[in-house]
């Protein structure tokens, strides 16, 4: 699912309200002028971003600037990452309509790395920076072939299994997270078999699960090996994690364990209203949106529990371009906005769960619950699942593989009944087109 879609839903986790999705802006938010300077001495410090980031809506912006008083921050927000993202790699080309600092979404940064790597600073090496504050899965996939380490980490989206906890007791299952946790700990195959139990005394019309492509890119996101390997070569089609993730998620559509939604559409939302499935793949930004979509009659029905194994989807980066004319002041605010401490407090108040694991100690972190989820510890548990994440290899058309896999493959399989086989065979054919093979 596209970054653009995560970031317009993310929640700000304290108030339990739905964030919403910046407006397309050429205008910077702050008060100064463009350029270098702010006016009396000041630095002016453009940033770049898509959607509701959340670094100037948590305040941090604020923050920085009354600790610095000689600089001033402006941000420029396109809404979409598909239209942000285009232009960034223009821009970069022409080494020109640059921001200080621009960032780059996960599906992208692969491609920046291997593409783009020279036209950023290594920020590896910049003041303030500490490679150990970040998980090591992290931090690898901002780093080049050489070494450079061009972009650092804000968020990521390690992932959970929320569920209904009425619904589960109506079909007999437990309903405490440890033990609904235990039904299908290490093996993706067991949250198969749990979906047969609930579907044997399940409540009329409610499903086991919202879909077969969610549970597809959960398999797949908590698989080191995807869709490329090591020397960056595309092996999707013979990969076995990847074979083995489509065979699962196609049984939970065979079985009749799936609502045949499709994920971020209006019958899908009114699936978390209505009840219709009793368990999703969710990250930790997704729980706001089950909030603001299940809400109040969904209060202390939904819980989260342990993902059969660590899983990830989302996560975002920052980068500083070299063409840039504050490059020494830009990599010392993006070294501070992705400090501990800063991504403790931009979970606190927008959701976006910390790459930095030295922020998982932090109160904001390791003492978050959540009232909606019957108050889960869902620090603990989205700390424990995000350092379990593998290092993971990443390919610049890894967005382009997964939509068409989900979108065009497997959700013919969960909604026209087409075979497991037939759906593969239609990504394929997809994929091949897309990438003009």
């Amino acid at each position: 699912m596209r970054r653009a879609v995560i970031l317009a839903v993310v929640a700000a986790l304290g108030a339990g309200l739905l964030a919403g999705c910046a407006e397309d802006s050429d205008e910077p938010t702050g008060s100064a002028s463009n350029g270098g300077g702010g006016g009396k001495g000041k630095t002016t410090l453009t940033v770049g971003v898509f959607g509701a980031f959340g670094l100037k809506e948590a305040g941090l912006y604020d923050e920085y600037m009354k600790l610095n008083k000689n600089i001033v921050i402006q941000q420029t927000s396109i809404e979409r990452n598909e239209n942000y993202y285009p232009q960034l790699l223009t821009h970069l080309g022409t080494g020109s309509g640059l921001a200080d600092i621009q960032a780059v979404e996960v599906n992208n940064i692969a491609e920046i790395t291997a593409t783009q790597s020279g036209k950023l600073v290594d920020l590896g090496k910049a003041e303030g920076v500490q490679k150990d504050a970040f998980l090591p899965w992290k931090w690898e996939q901002a780093t080049s072939k050489d070494g450079r380490t061009v972009a650092l980490g804000t968020d990521i989206g390690p992932q959970g299994i929320c569920y209904r906890k009425d619904l589960f007791a109506k079909a007999g299952l437990p309903t405490d997270r440890e033990a609904v946790g235990k039904l299908w700990a290490g093996d993706w195959n067991k949250y198969l078999d749990a979906g047969k139990q609930f579907k044997s005394k399940a409540p009329k019309g409610v499903a086991f699960v919202d879909s077969a492509t969610g549970v597809m890119s959960a398999i797949t996101g908590s698989n080191e090996n995807r869709f490329y390997d090591k020397d960056g070569k595309i092996v999707y089609k013979t990969n076995p994690a990847v074979k083995q993730a489509w065979d699962t998620a196609a049984a939970f559509a065979t079985e009749g364990l799936t609502g045949k939604l499709q994920q971020f559409t209006p019958a899908w939302d009114q699936g978390f209203a209505n009840g219709t499935f009793a368990t999703v793949s969710c990250p930790a930004w997704m729980l706001g949106y089950i909030q603001d979509k299940g809400g109040a009659a969904g209060k202390d029905k939904w819980d989260v529990a342990a993902a059969p194994r660590p899983s990830n989807w989302g996560g975002s980066f920052l980068t500083v371009p070299d063409a840039g004319k504050n490059k020494v002041e830009a990599a010392k605010l993006a070294a501070w906005l992705t400090a501990p401490e800063q991504q403790a407090k931009l979970f606190a108040e927008r959701g976006s769960f910390p790459s930095a694991k030295a922020a998982y100690a932090l109160p904001e972190v390791s003492g978050a619950k959540h009232a909606y989820f019957g108050g889960a510890p869902i620090g603990q548990i989205f700390s424990k699942a995000a350092e379990g994440v593998p290092v993971q290899i990443i390919g610049p058309k890894d967005l382009i593989i997964a939509q068409n896999l989900g979108d065009i493959g497997m959700l013919q399989v969960d909604q026209k009944g087409r075979s497991s086989k037939e759906g593969w065979d239609a990504a394929v054919k997809a994929i091949d087109n897309a990438l003009d093979q």
